[in-house]
Formats: C-alpha cells, sequence, structure tokens
C-alpha cells in the first residue's frame, strides 16, 4: 500500500532486490583513508551500499564506516566525511551492495 495518499508507492510484484556484492573490507590504519570496489551496473539511482559490523560491537572504541555509491563503484570510508572533525576507525565490517529494480 501506499503512504496514505492511496497511490501504489511500491509494487511487490514487479520490484527486485538483489545482493550483488558481499566482502569483508579491513582498514589496519586508523589514519583517514577510503576504498573502492567495482560493481559494474549499478549507481546511487540504482543500488545501495551498506556496512555491518562482523563482531562485537564496542561503543567507545568502533566508529561505523561510512559507504558511497558512485558509477559502477561502491566506496568505503573508515570516516565520517561530511565532518571534518570526524574520527577514524581501523577494523572489519562486511560490505553489501543491493542493487534493485
Amino acid at each position: 500500500m501506499g503512504c496514505g495518499y492511496g497511490a501504489l508507492q511500491l509494487d511487490e510484484n514487479s520490484f527486485t532486490m538483489r545482493v550483488v556484492l558481499s566482502t569483508l573490507v579491513t582498514f589496519a590504519t586508523a589514519a583517514k583513508t577510503n576504498q573502492d570496489f567495482s560493481v559494474p551496473g549499478c549507481d546511487a539511482s540504482n543500488s545501495v551500499a551498506i556496512v555491518i559490523p562482523t563482531g562485537p560491537y564496542n561503543e567507545s572504541t568502533s566508529f561505523q564506516f561510512e559507504t558511497e555509491m558512485l558509477s559502477a563503484v561502491a566506496r568505503v570510508y573508515n570516516y565520517t566525511r561530511t565532518f571534518a572533525a570526524s574520527l577514524s576507525t581501523s577494523g572489519t565490517m562486511r560490505l553489501m551492495v543491493i542493487r534493485f529494480a
């Protein structure tokens, strides 16, 4: 159903999602950096990249990686790229790119 406006927002009979990339991302250093992963046919209009911690999450020392979808590339940062004072982190998380149609 829609969002209360009477118009269907998502047709479950024609909408599909598929994981097109699932890989571990490791940052060995806490220096601010990023890594790029090739995902042909994917961009910000038809895909989303997410990262998920692979083990116990320690709130006092662990920080979330950040993702960005570009044209045929999923980019992962070990800091918050839009916040200049953000701290960076090292560690490993699972990157998943999901393409939808």
